[in-house]
């Protein structure tokens, strides 16, 4: 009986088969090494990232769900009553809890607090952003630099002015009752009031600077048409500038909005500690309270509505690219 046996195969396809792996060694070659320098440029900002960014978030994560320690610090007991404290006041004779809305009031009222300065930092920077970019371009540098000149200071000797200026021996005070139009002096300084404008001028470059940065595009010949077409002041602004503007309205609340939620030396002063907000809560935690586990928790949901905030303005941000 015969056996058939293959027919071996040509020189030129086993010659083809060759260069296709050599071709396919070649290229995965060329992969690997793109990957590894791609790595090695990577790593650099990974490691500062992990060690400035993560490392500390991690600790502060693990620390809110210990036990707090009896002088302070912590015991490493893993333990939720950090988050518990938050929503609930528990019983000293009992142990029952007891929904407690103290710790929602302050982050409401900082919220509150932060969201009118934003509106108010709005409401003043919009003018001054616009009153910039319609300036000649050899004239913008100099206003610029006056609008930035008040962060050469630090955020506590800018905070001392204003409390100088509003207190009851001061400038406000002592003009309007040298002029009579008052006999005592306003109590403005310790209140939310003073607070509110503390944070106002604390972060109004925070709010000009991306203004401007927007309204420094528009292109004033649209202006001009829109006013050769009997369009009124407000229709201008509400129809051409804001549009132009809306980017920088944006990234300029964004930037209020969340170091003055965070706030702590403002109210601290302005305030007189008498009514909380986030940053003296989380300040208070780690000093007189010694309680660091409800400091990391309450740092923690701080966060968390910083990120939420966030991600409203990236998904708007993505919504206004997509509409061009």
């Amino acid at each position: 009986m015969m056996v058939a046996l293959p027919e071996p195969q040509s020189e030129p396809k086993r010659g083809a088969e060759a260069n296709a792996a050599n071709l396919a060694i070649a290229r995965k070659a060329i992969e690997g090494g793109a990957r590894r320098r791609r790595w090695q440029l990577l790593s650099p900002s990974i490691i500062v990232i992990g060690i400035f960014g993560l490392f500390p978030l991690t600790i502060t994560l693990i620390y809110s769900f210990l036990s707090p320690g009896d002088f302070g610090g912590v015991t490493w007991e893993f333990s939720t009553d950090a988050y518990v404290q938050f929503l609930f006041e528990r019983d000293i004779f009992d142990d029952t809890l007891t929904f407690s809305t103290t710790y929602l009031s302050i982050y409401g009222r900082s919220i509150g607090l932060a969201f009118g300065a934003t509106v108010g930092a709005l409401l003043i920077g919009f003018p001054m952003a616009y009153f910039i970019a319609s300036k000649p371009p050899d004239q913008r540098n100099l206003w610029l630099f006056l609008i930035t000149l008040p962060f050469w200071t630090n955020l506590l000797i800018r905070t001392y002015a204003i409390l100088l200026i509003i207190r009851d021996e001061g400038i406000i005070n002592v003009s309007l009752q040298g002029l009579g139009i008052i006999d005592a002096p306003l109590g403005m300084l310790y209140t939310d009031g003073a607070v509110f404008l503390g944070l106002i001028y604390s972060y109004l470059p925070f709010m000009v600077l991306p203004l401007y940065a927007s309204l420094e595009k528009l292109d004033f010949k649209l202006v001009e048409a829109a006013y050769d077409l009997y369009a009124t002041r407000f229709q201008v602004l509400r129809h051409i500038i804001v549009p132009m503007a809306k980017p920088g309205i944006v990234a300029g609340c964004i930037l209020v909005f969340i170091p003055g939620l965070g706030a702590f030396i403002t109210p601290e002063l302005l305030g007189g500690g008498k009514e909380l907000m986030i940053g003296n809560l989380i300040a208070l935690q780690f000093g007189g309270s010694r309680n660091w586990p409800f400091g990391s928790a309450a740092a923690l949901i701080l966060m968390v509505v910083v990120m939420l905030s966030l991600i409203i303005y990236v998904r708007y941000a993505g919504k206004e690219r997509a509409h061009g």
